[in-house]
């Protein structure tokens, strides 16, 4: 049964999901940032075999007898909550025994949580030997941890933790009790379980590569590499003495460490000593490269200094080798974006907005997938989004979480990625069942077909063209307005997509995209040019106009030879997402080294720049400045992985993703090696 407090027992659950567009009132969440300990004893003996099952909304950490065994869940709706399972055996002693579980209920509609709607509590099954010993039910107790404030930082996706240690129960994860109460049992649960289809994260401790310290109390650490996770140290002073403790992905042209971050975060906290040996340790993780931890003078604090960091697991199933100096530090970059970006779910970023973004997925969801070798976290993500069909059968561009936002793109490449998906791993059955998902996407955009079946008015979602705005190379057409290019080429590849696999299925589908095609150049190719413009007035022809019908095997014979030549010009005068579909519109026509030669480019607009403004995972935008607010880890630039494997070296993707041995290529640059383990 779920178990809850005495506060959150009686509220009314909110109902947070609508269509964007939809004016919804939503009431706000009756409590927020609430940090919850539940506690249980019981008797074991370590002949025997133990294991639990859990979840809880919105997360929580699990302890026995002290130690960390996991945390979780990965965010999914209700019709769909996930739970764990853990083998906890290793950590059971003989005579009792305590499980101790720190659950967060943050309460805010973000993109992170499927929070802000008065759900809290926890939920735990613990089997002796494969029989059911016990669960949660009103013999566990709890109360609440006051040790945390603070407030929100990036788009409300995470509250900051100035912890006031005096108010810190030291005891409660193996033995103390004062001030527990009895748990409550949910009244009316409307949780639907289903396991969770991923391994739990990987946690371990990485020490600074560096540590200087500045006067006689300030130390600034440098990990090396930016990493995602929580500081830990140990501090002892005076009661009520302060710590001030500020993390960073860079540092100021002074030296100094730029904790009020560019991508919009402000990851500045004080906490308070209570004049014993405190541990630092927080709740929530940050995306860091650098900390600085501030004291006053006769404030102890031995080195301890590590980061607790977590991401999601990474087998390296892929080893690449080459003399090309920045090609290395190329894949370096985006493969450590990919691994820190992969959390619960594959991350916009893992700073700002923390969310799971279906554009993104395109790319960063493959990468993962042939870095790894592993196709878990590819798979559940597909269903993650298949389940907002619930709010709309043109399915969300954030899923799962509380924060509605729709993005046309995006929903319109879901059957490349379930395409992608089958291509590498040859799961017909994961097809089979996300088959309706991707039909109920093109039955909710044909309602906006107009006669000759191009999508006009279609801005239930937002039309996104590209991000940043500055990065759409001029085109002209608003996204508002009631035709354009981009939306349509997106809806040919779609239903190209679905016709691909509909044949896998056998289920006789008509051939859409072949009328579409034909009025898409009707509509907006010029013959005399031999160009694609981005609306009927044929104004502007921007990259973007010309890269997708160039990708989608669009555009007529007699025009890829222009758009070749236009995109050799225009180079990456685009978004860093964006310049996925632009390296696979040149190798489409086999101009594979002229894709290459884009990786490499030493422009403002491209990967070098990422390495010379001193990237160590890939950046949100080409570089810091082209954008307001740049992340400096955005796995969505992770292309090049996906380049490299599938077009220069020319490796199938099911031999990427589960075959072993050495691919080789030389190149006029030099040679790439690339071991599949």
């Amino acid at each position: 049964m779920w178990i809850t407090t005495r506060e959150f027992e009686s509220l009314k659950p909110i109902y947070v999901f609508h269509k964007q567009l939809d004016k919804k009132e939503i009431e706000p969440s009756a409590y927020c940032n609430v940090h919850t300990h539940f506690i249980k004893d019981f008797d074991a003996t370590t002949d025997k075999s133990y294991t639990i099952s859990i979840s809880a909304d919105d997360y929580y950490k699990l302890y026995v007898n002290g130690k960390f065994v996991c945390q979780g869940p990965a965010p999914a709706y209700l019709s769909n909550y996930k739970y764990n399972q853990a083998d906890i055996t290793p950590y059971i002693k003989d005579g009792v025994n305590r499980i101790a579980v720190h659950v967060y209920y943050q309460g805010k509609i973000n993109r992170v949580w499927n929070s802000g709607d008065n759900r809290m509590g926890l939920w735990a099954k613990i089997h002796e030997n494969n029989t059911l010993a016990f669960e949660t039910d009103e013999s566990w107790l709890y109360k609440y941890a006051e040790e945390f404030s603070g407030e929100t930082t990036g788009y409300e996706t995470q509250y900051l933790e100035n912890i006031n240690f005096a108010k810190k129960d030291l005891t409660w994860k193996t033995t103390g009790k004062f001030g527990f109460t009895s748990a409550i049992r949910v009244p009316k649960p409307d949780w639907q379980f289903s396991e969770s289809p991923t391994t739990p994260l990987s946690v371990y401790n990485v020490k600074p590569a560096q540590i200087t310290q500045i006067g006689t109390a300030t130390y600034l650490l440098d990990f090396g590499t930016e990493i995602t996770g929580q500081l830990y140290f140990k501090a002892q002073g005076k009661s009520g003495q302060k710590v001030i403790i500020k993390h960073a992905e860079e540092l100021n042209e002074d030296g100094t460490i730029r904790y009020d971050m560019r991508c919009n975060c402000k990851y500045y906290e004080e906490c308070t000593l209570s004049g014993g040996e405190d541990e630092f340790e927080f709740f929530d993780y940050k995306a860091f490269r650098y900390a600085q931890v501030e004291c006053e003078s006769d404030v102890f604090v031995p080195y301890s200094f590590m980061a607790i960091v977590r991401h999601a697991p990474f087998s390296q199933h892929i080893r690449i080798k080459t003399d090309i100096p920045q090609l290395a530090q190329i894949w370096e970059i985006c493969k450590n974006g990919v691994k820190i970006g992969a959390q619960e779910g594959f991350l916009d970023c893992p700073s700002r907005e923390k969310g799971q973004y279906l554009g993104d997925f395109t790319i960063s969801g493959l990468s993962h997938l042939y870095l790894t070798g592993n196709a878990e976290m590819y798979k559940k993500t597909l269903f993650d989004f298949a389940d907002s069909a619930c709010i709309c059968d043109g399915i969300m561009a954030v899923a799962p979480g509380s924060f509605m936002q729709e993005i046309a793109d995006f929903s319109l490449q879901y059957p490349l990625q379930l395409l992608h998906y089958y291509n590498a791993t040859e799961d017909i059955e994961t097809v089979r069942a996300l088959y309706p998902t991707v039909d109920g996407i093109l039955a909710y955009f044909a309602r906006f077909e107009r006669a000759d079946g191009l999508l006009e008015n279609a801005v239930e979602k937002w039309n996104l063209v590209d991000w940043p705005k500055n990065l759409r190379d001029g085109y002209t057409a608003d996204p508002t307005l009631p035709l354009h290019n981009v939306i349509n080429a997106f809806y040919i590849c779609a239903n190209q997509c679905t016709e691909k696999l509909a044949a896998l299925l056998s289920i006789d589908r008509a051939k859409k995209s072949e009328t579409l095609t034909a009025a898409y150049i009707n509509t907006f190719y010029d013959a005399e040019t031999k160009l694609f413009y981005d609306d009927e007035a044929k104004s502007h022809a921007a990259l973007h106009s010309n890269v997708l019908p160039l990708c989608f095997g669009i555009a007529p014979t007699e025009a890829q030879d222009t758009i070749h030549k236009l995109i050799l010009q225009k180079k990456l005068s685009c978004g860093v997402q964006f310049s996925f579909f632009v390296l696979k519109a040149l190798t489409k026509i086999g101009a594979w080294e002229d894709a290459f030669l884009l990786i490499l480019n030493e422009s403002e607009h491209g990967w070098v720049n990422m390495l010379r403004e001193g990237a160590t995972t890939c950046f949100e935008a080409w570089g810091k400045e082209q954008k307001w607010n740049t992340s400096l880890c955005h796995p969505w630039a992770s292309a090049p992985i996906i380049i490299l494997l599938e077009d220069v070296l020319d490796i199938p993707p099911a031999e990427i993703f589960s075959g072993k041995g050495v691919h080789e290529k030389e190149v006029a640059q030099g040679k790439i090696t690339v071991e599949l383990q």
